[in-house]
């Protein structure tokens, strides 16, 4: 399944055969297309840099960093909680992905003369995201009874039940 992205990360390949490197940078649109199913909020646009290498064996590396502002959960009380995000990328794309042993790598398929750059940066700011943020270390998170954030107030709630699966250590404790 490909995925067709509004904002085009694209390397012209012709330029790059020439130069041997090309820069490319954009800012993406915190609502594009290219977040669409990730579960990524922005905050704002998420700034991208990327350089894009010719290596000696035909495999273009692009290696640059992407920039922004997260809106997530703190995984604890559920407040909203801005993050930065900043993470540095290294892509390696070749002709034949499937012949990558590490299987780290992207396939080159160019779209006419141009690599598009989307897809993997896309993949890469995925598997980079912290999905269990707090908003304070310190942060007491939610009465698993009545569901009160209790960093801004205790409920009334009482712990005395006892978990049924500790009742055997309870007795060693006991005697």
């Amino acid at each position: 399944m490909s995925l067709a992205f509004t904002t085009m990360l694209r390397v012209n390949l012709g330029q790059l055969r020439r130069e041997g490197s090309v820069d490319v940078e954009a800012a993406v649109a915190s609502d594009d297309e290219l977040w669409k199913n990730t579960d990524l909020a922005w905050a704002d646009d998420v700034k991208m840099r990327v350089r894009a290498t010719y290596a000696g064996t035909g495999e273009v590396v692009a290696r640059g960093n992407v920039e922004g502002t997260l809106v997530q959960e703190c995984r604890r009380c559920l407040e909203r909680v801005d993050t930065e995000f900043e993470e540095e990328l290294t892509m390696v794309f070749v002709e034949d992905a499937d012949e990558d042993e590490d299987g780290g790598a992207y396939a080159l398929e160019p779209v006419g003369e141009e690599l598009e750059l989307s897809t993997a940066v896309r993949e890469e700011v995925v598997l980079a995201v912290n999905p269990f943020v707090v908003c304070t270390p310190e942060c007491r998170g939610l009465c698993p009874q009545c569901g009160q954030n209790l960093n801004e107030g205790s409920c009334q709630c009482t712990t005395d039940e006892a978990d049924p699966r500790w009742a055997a250590l309870r007795e060693l404790k006991s005697e």
